[in-house]
């Protein structure tokens, strides 16, 4: 289920096979929906990769599709696949934060091309979401008394300043500052800056 697959949801199963073959010819693991409904029946938080959707399909169409799964918080980039009179849809999902769309008939290199990109895309946003759940974890760790401190320390202070503006001893202060930076895995306050500035930035 984690592993990253470009799902190909179409109901042509023609342009189904060609399109898993193409893809799988490049390296690009696949899974394959001949509907909309079938994958959203499938789907899971936890899968990962990228959608190629197609925008008009009886039933379900691509376009209710991906409204479906925006309302399901699913963040995996979504390529529609869409005929000429469909662009001015196509635009207008890519503005509601579709991925890319494609016009048939389409290059099969360009297609894999942003298909590949997708993936790299959906890839990094994972690793920032394990790694920002790290940070919080590790800031979870401290207690009340250790934040406040840390604050100080983020703000440039040394420990004897910390001491007084607190009204505790200078040791106390020392104390805490090496509980904050084994609890946080950093050695300094600059790598703990650093590492806060991280947790913002995503």
């Amino acid at each position: 289920m984690n592993e990253p697959l470009a799902h190909i949801i179409d109901d042509d199963e023609a342009i189904r096979d060609a399109l898993n073959w193409l893809l799988r010819s490049r390296q690009v693991s696949t899974a394959t929906w001949a509907s909309a409904e079938s994958f959203l029946a499938a789907w899971h938080e936890k899968f990962c990769g990228c959608l190629i959707l197609d925008i008009r399909m009886p039933g379900m169409s691509g376009l209710e599709l991906f409204d479906q799964l925006q309302g399901r918080r699913c963040l995996m980039p979504v390529i529609f696949l869409t005929g000429h009179g469909d662009i001015p849809l196509a635009v207008a999902a890519l503005k509601k934060g579709a991925y890319d769309f494609l016009e048939k008939p389409f290059d099969d290199n360009d297609l894999v091309d942003r298909v590949i990109a997708a993936l790299a895309q959906d890839s990094a946003r994972r690793n920032h979401q394990i790694i920002s759940a790290d940070i919080a974890a590790r800031l979870a760790q401290l207690s009340p008394r250790e934040r406040e401190v840390m604050e100080h320390i983020l703000a440039g202070k040394y420990n004897k300043v910390i001491a007084d503006e607190m009204r505790i001893a200078m040791r106390t202060v020392e104390v805490h500052r090496a509980r904050i930076f084994e609890k946080m895995g950093v050695r300094s306050a600059v790598d703990l800056a650093q590492l806060l500035a991280e947790l913002k930035s995503r």
